[in-house]
């Protein structure tokens, strides 16, 4: 099975937007949160995101490998970075994790694809 990574965060985007009208104050809530854990201070946005990639793994959601695998391309993140942080979630995670870390590194090949072009 091949997924686009592209097109699901854009499916989830558009849902979220849905969300946003009709949950505001959760969607503004999980805003703050998001703003709060990203904050940059003994660790850099890159590390943050690789962390988030291999939570990302572990929770098996296409979504989460989809927004940080783009958000660790546009920081200049190498293949070899993400792989490396992908062995610890198939480390910390097991067999599941190990599906959800090739589907998270085809993420990055695409958006990296993507930002070449």
């Amino acid at each position: 099975m091949s997924k686009e990574y592209k097109d699901i965060i854009g499916d989830i985007g558009a849902s979220m937007g849905d969300l946003r009208k009709l949950i505001p104050d959760v969607m503004n809530g999980f805003a703050s949160l998001a703003k709060a854990a990203t904050q940059t201070k003994a660790l850099d946005e890159k590390t943050k995101e690789l962390v988030a990639l291999a939570l990302g793994v572990a929770a098996h959601c296409d979504g989460c490998l989809g927004f940080h695998a783009k958000a660790l391309v546009r920081l200049g993140a190498t293949r070899e970075e993400v792989a490396e942080i992908l062995g610890m979630a198939v480390y910390m995670g097991g067999g599941p994790s190990l599906m959800y870390a090739a589907d998270a590194l085809r993420a990055f090949d695409q958006f990296a694809a993507e930002a070449k072009a």
